[in-house]
């Protein structure tokens, strides 16, 4: 697969799962549903492109799958920039479908991030940071024993999508669960305030608990 087509794999699996993840979050309001809706766009989507693109969808798992020295650091700012657009893109059909279904339909929380009065339990801001840093952790560990080549073949998506939905059962009460920038960013772009406002929180621990698991498997990984 070339270049440009694995930047639009995952521009196009990072949109689906924003549509599959955040919509059904959006459009049913239960909690399980949608940790269960972001592990399956993870299964559906590395089955349909994975072999192509690796199926990051999300700046994290791009980071730490170069810590752990399984991505070119060449690629990792490509594909970070095309995982945001899909993101986005992603968003704005759901924002779109929101505002076109009823007449005095209101994007309201958009199922974005928050913490503090954001938070879906009313989490402070330190619990909020050591979640999602540890949720990201424990993300990236799973992917990259699940991919290692002594994994058992096929079974990668499975492993991945369930710990996915784990994920999101355990965090989505404190932080309505992000573990990826790209999609947290999505979100808060159209639901505004203060979800804009600690943006910084859900770009940032990802990124260190991902760059932390992709670290720590170099060093634990067997020769």
């Amino acid at each position: 697969m070339t270049s440009t087509k694995k930047l639009a794999a995952e521009a196009i699996g990072t949109a689906w799962l924003v549509i599959g993840g955040c919509g059904t979050a959006i459009f049913t309001g239960s909690a399980a549903a949608a940790a269960l809706a972001f592990g399956l766009t993870v299964v559906t989507m590395a089955y349909a492109s994975g072999p192509g693109s690796g199926c990051h969808r999300n700046p994290a798992v791009s980071i730490g799958l170069f810590m752990a020295k399984k991505f070119d650091g060449k690629d990792l700012g490509p594909y970070i920039a095309a995982q945001v657009v899909g993101a986005i893109a992603g968003a704005g059909i759901l924002a779109l479908i929101v505002k076109t279904g009823h007449a005095d339909a209101t994007l309201g929380k958009f199922a974005a991030n928050g913490v503090g009065a954001q938070s879906p339990e009313q989490y402070k801001l330190v619990a909020c940071l050591l979640t999602e840093v540890l949720m990201t952790f424990f993300f990236l560990f799973i992917i990259l024993g699940a991919t290692s080549p002594k994994a058992p073949p096929g079974f990668a998506p499975l492993a991945i999508g369930l710990g996915l939905t784990l994920v999101h059962l355990i965090s989505i009460p404190i932080t309505n669960t992000s573990v990826n920038p790209a999609r947290s960013l999505s979100q808060a772009i159209f639901a505004g305030g203060d979800y804009i406002k600690h943006i910084w929180v859900f770009i940032l621990a990802p990124a260190a608990g991902a760059a932390a698991a992709g670290f720590a498997y170099q060093q634990l990984k067997e020769e």
